[in-house]
Formats: structure tokens, sequence, C-alpha cells
């Protein structure tokens, strides 16, 4: 078996609507047939028991190991095929990725399972998968931001990872927004600078009327103490500009507990603050907009004793639960056993090798943040109207869009001030998982949220999409539409085969008809409208770049043209790779074709939208069919275009239409009719 070429296709395509990895596969006559070679399929089963249903060659095998690989691994997928090509031995394989990088790998190892059973040789399934789930907790996006982008599918938004990261453009052309985590092309830089820093927020908020705890910057571990002095109590010690509780810490008193703090939070940042420790829970009350959409108890890490096992060994068990990783992937981070971890536990008279009671509780840390392993509980329904405004308003003076509130108090059912409870810190960026998957609680639809703030009802961030394909015209086409658009007042990017425009300013040269150009056209923040010549190429190559169009046209089929690429012998094959834009028309949108050109009249039952029919001829079977069922026809007659719907007629003189040379170029007027 030789795998020849692997492409990545990561838009609709020739096969299905899923992104997918195509492989060109070559067999030998014995491989075409392993159905007949015995012991195959049970060596195959022997070193992956999950494969399913693998065919007759050794290509469907291979189709099958990719496919079933990525979902014992974890990943989304469904969709799968081999197709035999003209040449003997030759397949075309397709499996569905949602990651490419984590597709192209699941096919690499499935070459290798193939091999392994081919040759009674031992493939390690379970280093397979374990490789596979780690490169797809590296490469997919975080939960934060998967929420996000979750809500946004589910609205119909369409959206484009702009980097390796988290960073993600929603919407199209001038309706384009981006994200990075939980933050929007409407977080201020500003105001995200005002978060990070702890005492000039407080000074926000405290003129503000909101709640906050005293407290000072220091400059050196004995100014802390003399700060701790100064307030008279129990006091926190953290950076001035932080985040995720890094160097916090809190309920202090002594001078030897305060001066390690300082030691600690300074590592962190130049700038450390002494404040007044504020008794009671930790809350994250998550604000969105003008609104509190989410709020969250957390618990400090903490292990409970079994009388058998010290507690190093009790943090080690509870680490190993898969629902905490090092990261933010999961919706639990791992327990942080660090130097802030023995002073709290030297803090209850315990060290790392004490073996606590069976039910003793031993906590690890005195501040709740689930980047050092604490938990949450969500307490969204209990929130005091009260609290809740206190909440929106720090957001506001600070000038977030989202914001992640930490409140100190007894109970979140009470106002503030009557329990002495205060705001300790506003947060950019705010982490999501606490809210959308806490540990004990129902989870809340805060990516939905987010994406309600970015757009409103009914809202998708879709501009105008148009695709021309066809053997003949598609340029001429192409160009006509963007004028006519582009007479509207809406500013319009179109890619041919001779450039990209914008507003007719042509910013690429070449051949670009293809996907990677009309992404670039969607990414242009100019553009109220696109529209995009689709040669076969390019949707062979790679797929469509866009999900779904407003407007598909198909100007012929007739003869075919450069038959022959990627297996496409035929003209029958040529109109199945034209109709992919056709089958992806949305469901409101219209599909254009040429009622004269029987390949492409028969992309109309593939259509999900409605069909606008074209011909010279009015009287055409199909197009006085479509006609007599109430739908769209445009035709020529008595030296007029005309497009006809019911009683509705609109006509356009061919003399008015310059490059029909007043229809006596028959091409022409065929392409302005399309248009």
């Amino acid at each position: 078996m030789d795998v020849s070429r692997i492409r990545a296709l990561r838009g609709p395509n020739l096969w299905s609507r899923h992104t997918a990895i195509e492989a060109i596969v070559s067999c030998t006559p014995a491989e075409c047939a392993i159905d007949e070679r015995a012991g195959f399929e049970a060596a195959l089963r022997a070193r992956f028991p999950a494969i399913g249903e693998i065919g007759r060659s050794l290509a469907s095998a291979l189709e099958a190991a990719a496919l079933a690989l990525q979902a014992q691994a974890g990943c989304p997928v469904t969709f799968s095929r081999t197709t035999e090509t003209v040449e003997p031995g030759i397949y075309q394989v397709v499996v569905e990725y949602s990651e490419e990088a984590v597709g192209r790998l699941a096919f690499d190892l499935a070459c290798q399972l193939c091999e392994a059973a081919m040759n009674d040789a031992p493939f390690e399934l379970d280093a397979a998968l374990a490789q596979l789930r780690e490169l797809d907790e590296d490469v997919r996006l975080g939960p934060s931001t998967g929420a996000i982008v979750d809500a946004a599918v589910a609205r119909g938004v369409p959206f484009r990872r702009l980097t390796d990261g988290s960073l993600v453009q929603f919407g199209w052309g001038s309706r384009q927004q981006r994200i990075q985590a939980a933050e929007t092309s409407r977080t201020s830089a500003i105001a995200e600078s005002i978060a990070q820093d702890k005492e000039l927020t407080k000074m926000l908020l405290e003129s503000a009327g909101v709640p906050v705890p005293n407290g000072r910057s220091v400059s050196d571990a004995e100014d802390a103490w003399a700060a701790a002095c100064e307030l008279g109590g129990p006091v926190v010690v953290k950076p001035r500009d932080g985040n995720q509780g890094k160097g916090v810490a809190v309920n202090l008193s002594s001078r030897e507990e305060i001066m390690a703090a300082y030691a600690v939070a300074v590592e962190f940042r130049d700038d450390v603050m002494v404040e007044r420790y504020l008794p009671g829970h930790d809350y994250r009350l998550l604000v969105i907009g003008n609104q509190l959409v989410a709020a969250a108890r957390r618990d400090p890490p903490q292990v409970i004793g079994d009388g058998v096992h010290t507690i190093r060994e009790l943090v080690d068990i509870v680490n190993r639960d898969p629902l905490r990783s090092d990261g933010h992937a999961t919706s639990l981070t791992k327990i942080r056993f660090d130097d802030i971890a023995l002073a709290t536990l030297a803090r209850q008279k315990l060290h790392a090798d004490t073996v606590p009671a069976k039910g003793q509780r031993v906590v690890l840390r005195n501040n709740a943040n689930l980047s050092t392993g604490g938990s949450a509980t969500d307490v969204t329904d209990d929130v005091h109207p009260e609290v809740a405004a206190r909440a929106v308003a720090a957001a506001r003076m600070v000038g977030l869009d989202i914001c992640g509130v930490d409140v100190i108090c007894e109970t979140v059912l009470k106002p503030l001030e009557e329990q002495g409870g205060g705001i300790v810190e506003v947060n950019a960026a705010p982490g999501l998982r606490m809210h959308l998957a806490p540990s004990f609680g129902k989870g809340r639809a805060v990516g939905e949220a987010i994406i309600n703030t970015m757009y409103p009802a009914q809202d998708n961030g879709r501009i105008p999409v148009v695709a021309v394909a066809g053997t003949n015209g598609k340029t001429t086409t192409v160009r006509l539409i963007a004028h006519l658009l582009g007479s509207k007042g809406l500013r319009v990017g179109m890619t041919n085969s001779d450039g990209v425009y914008i507003q007719r300013r042509r910013i690429d040269t070449g051949d670009c008809s293809g996907p990677r150009s009309a992404r670039s056209v969607l990414m242009h923040p100019e553009v109220d409208a696109a529209v995009f010549e689709t040669a076969r190429g390019g949707v062979l190559r790679e797929g469509l770049a866009f999900d779904r169009c407003d407007v598909a046209v198909v100007t012929n089929i007739g003869a075919g043209d450069h038959l022959g690429l990627n297996y496409i012998t035929t003209v029958e094959d040529l109109a199945v790779v034209k109709r992919v834009i056709v089958q992806n028309v949305a469901p409101s949108g219209m599909a254009v074709l040429n009622a004269a050109d029987p390949s492409v009249v028969a992309m109309a039952a593939s259509c999900p939208g409605g069909v606008t029919f074209f011909a010279r001829d009015r009287n055409h079977p199909v197009m006085a069919t479509h006609r007599a069922q109430g739908h769209r026809i445009v035709y020529l007659e008595d030296g007029q275009i005309v497009a006809a719907q019911g009683e509705m007629r609109h006509r356009i003189a061919l003399t008015e239409i310059p490059l029909t040379q007043g229809g006596r170029i028959g091409f022409q007027v065929e392409n302005a009719m399309a248009a």
C-alpha cells in the first residue's frame, strides 16, 4: 500500500459538508481483496477491536482505522468514504476530521496499524490513542473559547480560527468581530489595563460606592508587615498586577507568614499589595454586557483524609482524576503542591507526609482559584439583586464588556453591605469553565450570552455571498454581478481568474478563483457583499471557502473543460464538482441554473434553497414547467431580458447592456441573463 498524496479539505467539498482528509492510496492486487487474505481481519481486530467494518480493500481498512482512531480518542467525527478510481488499484480515501493536525496524525497511525496487521508486527494502540488525545488537547480550542464558538455555530454565525491559539473571527467582511478567549473586539485595552492594576481598580470602585477592602501597595517585606499592622487584622498579600491567583496568600496574621507571602508574591510581580482580609466564601460573578449571567462559589483546593495515605499521596490521587489537567483544557486543574501549599499546611500544624484521619478536611490553599486546583459550585439562582447590581456597577466602572467580579462574603443571598463583604478583584478575559461545567450545580450558557452581545437576535454576522461556477462565462458573470451589487451602494469584494478586487481595486493578481482568495475577501473589513468565481481546481484541492452561499450560479457544463484532473474524467464527474456550490446554498438562498444544459438542470434537485432557471427560450420544457409551478425564470423576448415570476415581469433591453452589442454576442447575452 502506498499513500501518494494527502490533502486537507477545509470546507464543503466533493464528498461532504465536513472538513476531511483526502488521500490517494495505491494497492497491489492482493491488497485490493484483503477479504480473501486469511487472517488479516483477525489480526487487524486483535490490534484495534473498535475498528468497525473494514470493507474489501486495504484502502477501505485504512479509512475505517483513521476514522475509528479519532473517534476512540474523543474526536466528534462520523463520516468516511473509500472510492475506486478509473485506474486499477488506485483509491480515493476520505476521512472526516475535527482538527486538521489530529486528522493527519490519525491517518499516519492508521497506515502503521494496517501495515502491522499485514506484517504480523506489534501496534501500541494505547500509545497511539494517547498521542491523538494529547495532540487534540493541544490544538483544539480551550473550554472558554470553545463554548463561544459552539454558541456561534448554533446561531449560524460563521467562524474562522486566525491562529493556532484562541484568536477567532466571527462573521464575514464588514460584519466581522473577533474574540480571544473571553475578550472581544469591544473589550477596551484601557479597561483591561485598569483591571490588571488592583490598586487603581479599588480606587475606582470605591469612588462608585462599591464596597472594597482597605489596603495599599508596599515596597518591601518590612513595608508589607507595616501595612498589615496599620490594617490591624488578618490580611491578604498579592501582586498588584496578577491573574489566576498566582502569588496570592490570604488570612495572614503573623510577621513570618506575611514576610514569606511577600517573597512569593514578588516572584510574580515587582509591585505587591497588602489589604484587609475579608472573611467568608470566595464567589466569582460573571458580568456580560450589563447583566449578571452566572455566579459560582469557589472552594480552595483540598483533600479528604482516609487514614492511610499522606497528604502528598492524597494530592497525587486527586490529580489523577481525568477531569483535572495542567492547563485549562478540562473542567478542573491539578492541585499545585508548592511552597504556598506547604505554608498553608504549616498553619494547620500539618506537613506533606502527615497522614490525616479518615474524613479530615485538609485545605492546601486559602484562595479558591480554579487555576490552582480549586472547585466551583454554581450559585447563579441565589444571587441577591443588590449583589448583582454591585457586580454590574464594578464592571461598568472599569469599562469591561465581559468581566469576572471576585466577591468575598458569607453569602450572596444578602447585600454585601449587610455582611461586611466586598469586591476584591475585577478581571478581564475571565475563565468561563467554572460556569460552563461547575464541579457542582448546573452549567450556564455563557457562550450564548457572549454571542448575543456581539450579534443581536436574527443577526448571524454574514454578508451576501454569490458563488459562480461553470465551464464558460464565469469571470464575466462574476464581474456583472459585482457591478449590480455595487450599483446598490454595497462595497463588493470579488475574486476571479485575474485577481482579487475590493471595491473595484485589485489587491491581488493571477488566477484567484480558489478558496484562499475567497477567504481573504471574507476577512476584509470593507466588504459588504462577496462574489466568487469558483473553479473546479479549488473545490477539488481544498473545498469551499464558505459553509454556505446565498446564491449559486452555474453558467453551463457543455462538453466540459480540463477533464482528467483529480480523476474527474467525464462530463458527469465534472457536473458533480460544479454542483458543490449548489448543494451548499442556504435554505433561504437561490440557485441560478442554465435550463438549456441538462447537466446543470439536474443540479436543481440538490439545492436546499430556491431555483431560478434561465434560457433564451421561455418555451423550453424546463422553463415552462418551472414557470407554471410559480417559480422564477429569466428569458429573452423581443430584444429584452425578462425576469418573470407569476404575474411579475421585469424587462431590460439588450441595447442597455453594452457588452452584448445589442444582443449580437450570444454568449454575453447568456452571461447577462445569469447575472
